[in-house]
């Protein structure tokens, strides 16, 4: 039962990551945008005559902000969207627009009823009404559901499209069938969706506003409980399933900005972001993911360094050039699992080590009232738009460096001496050095990967009839295979892989930023070969 449940929640996952893709450059657009035409930050730059209002400079910072927030404002259909999309087995353009058309019309069968029963008269929400559960979506006044009525149209619609895309009908009807039908089938079914809605959401607002005061109200612990099963969760790729709707929904907490009820934690920021009344973000929302910048900066290169110290002196060259990429990959970018899988699988009590810091990072970053917003992860890009450039009167963003040193020499004692205490084997100790080479992790600094290497892990997966479906998350292949046993972990291994994770029908491999090519040769090959 559970590795069905694996498998299932794999493709969840990794279709979550078709829109949270488009965040980074959304937040960097935003956040550029907004820095560079606040008017603090300008008077107290003096910089009026180049950035002041009238000047073409802010003219085009203006639209790099608008230009961002368009994309979260619209975030609960772009799920829509790309959750149908990804999790649809073929015909995927086929389940994109469905999922656009029942976005649509269930979200018209609430505005229906709202109007009805006198919730919405003349375009007006009622006075009675409380403020925030009411919003406009794509155009359409309806109750506010968020980012969580986008993935519930998301995930039916793929169902309805995996199940009904094939579909036969009379010859009478038959225009109607197979693709085509998928629209239709999802326009019934989700106009009822709506109905449902319509009753069932109000109290499951009122519930998630509960629930966001209970995990406010949990404060340090709750923090820490957070940050240390988000962290636990990376090996399974299971991650973007526990974090998102902390990140997007009402469980993330709540908050009123400009007169506006806004509804998760990176919302709330990005909200606050866009409002020129803001003195402090809030360290209720920021809390999930500000404690990042400390061990994804500073901690794991720390423990980059321990395991390099500990590798054996003639594999330290080898091993500081692979460790130090990732390290600058963990940096700049936020991309840790070069770093952690890296440990992962030769000391796995290193990991459980590492999940209990960063909790606690995530904590200690609440109690110092630090506010830093993140796309998607928290490297020194959206440190400096989101920190840096925001003011430390708003983020408290000074004491990530100090407490980041505190924590880079936490991780650097900790790991050095548990590796050599328990004698583990990572990186440069044990004979599997080889597996895990400069080469294979500094592939991803250059677009052209060798083709060979695809036809490799095709092989290495059972053949292409083994395979029933392969996409990718940020560092990771991910695939659904017809049978597990054909797999051979070894030959993965000899492609570069850095960890490997199977459970059920599901596999995860994880090579690196470059991982996107990879699986776009093999949907390639797959192509070619049926």
């Amino acid at each position: 039962m559970f590795n069905k449940l694996f498998s299932k929640l794999q493709r969840v996952g990794q279709s979550f990551m078709i829109p949270i893709a488009v965040l980074p450059v959304a937040g960097l657009l935003m956040g550029i945008g907004k820095s560079f035409t606040n008017d603090t930050m300008i008077q107290a730059y003096h910089l009026q005559f180049m950035l002041g209002k009238g000047t073409p400079l802010n003219a085009l910072f203006t639209i790099m902000s608008n230009a961002g927030n368009i994309v979260f404002d619209n975030l609960p259909v772009l799920f829509a969207v790309g959750i149908a999309m990804g999790m649809a087995k073929h015909e995927k353009a086929t389940a994109a627009f469905s999922a656009l058309v029942a976005f649509l019309i269930m979200h018209a069968s609430i505005n229906s009823l709202l109007t009805i029963n006198g919730i919405i008269v003349d375009g007006k929400v009622a006075d009675f009404v409380r403020l925030g559960t009411i919003n406009t979506i794509c155009g359409i006044q309806s109750l506010d559901i968020g980012v969580f009525g986008g993935m519930v149209v998301g995930l039916g619609v793929a169902y309805l499209h995996n199940r009904f895309y094939m579909t036969r009908l009379p010859d009478y009807l038959s225009f109607f069938a197979g693709t085509r039908f998928v629209p239709v089938i999802c326009s019934v079914v989700f106009l009822f969706v709506g109905i449902l809605f319509y009753y069932i959401w109000p109290p499951v607002q009122e519930a998630i506003y509960h629930l966001g005061v209970f995990v406010r109200d949990s404060s340090y612990a709750g923090t820490f409980v957070f940050g240390f099963i988000k962290r636990m969760l990376i090996p399974f790729g299971l991650h973007h399933v526990f974090y998102l709707p902390f990140w997007q929904t009402g469980l993330g907490g709540s908050m009123v900005v400009d007169g506006h009820l806004i509804q998760g934690a990176q919302n709330i920021f990005f909200a606050q972001l866009a409002s020129p009344h803001v003195t402090h973000f809030n360290v209720e929302a920021t809390r999930f993911f500000s404690g990042e910048y400390i061990f994804m900066m500073f901690g794991l290169p720390g423990a980059a360094l321990a395991m390099y110290h500990c590798a054996r002196p003639s594999q330290r060259k080898k091993t500081g050039g692979l460790l130090l990429s990732a390290s600058l990959t963990s940096i700049l970018t936020g991309i840790t699992e070069p770093i952690e899988f890296t440990f992962l699988f030769q000391a796995p009590p290193l990991f459980l080590i590492h999940a209990l810091l960063a909790g606690s990072a995530y904590a200690v970053a609440q109690a110092l009232n630090i506010a830093i917003g993140v796309t998607f992860s928290a490297g020194v890009i959206d440190f400096f738009l989101f920190g840096i450039l925001q003011g430390n009167c708003k983020t408290n963003w000074v004491f990530v460096p100090i407490i980041g040193f505190i924590y880079f020499l936490l991780y650097y004692s900790i790991f050095k001496f548990v590796i050599k205490r328990y004698d583990f084997k990572t990186i440069g100790r044990g004979e599997d050095t080889q597996l895990h080479t400069k080469k294979d992790y500094s592939r991803k600094k250059s677009l052209d990967v060798d083709s060979s290497v695809s036809h490799s892990i095709v092989e290495a997966l059972g053949g292409i009839p083994n395979i029933l479906d392969v996409d990718t998350c940020t560092t990771r292949l991910r695939a659904t295979l017809k049978d597990p046993s054909l797999v051979n972990e070894e030959a993965l291994k000899q492609t570069g892989a850095a960890g490997i994770y199977m459970r059920g029908e599901g596999i995860q491999v994880t090579y690196g930023p470059h991982v996107v090519i990879i699986v776009s040769e093999i949907k390639q090959i797959l192509k070619e070969g049926e």
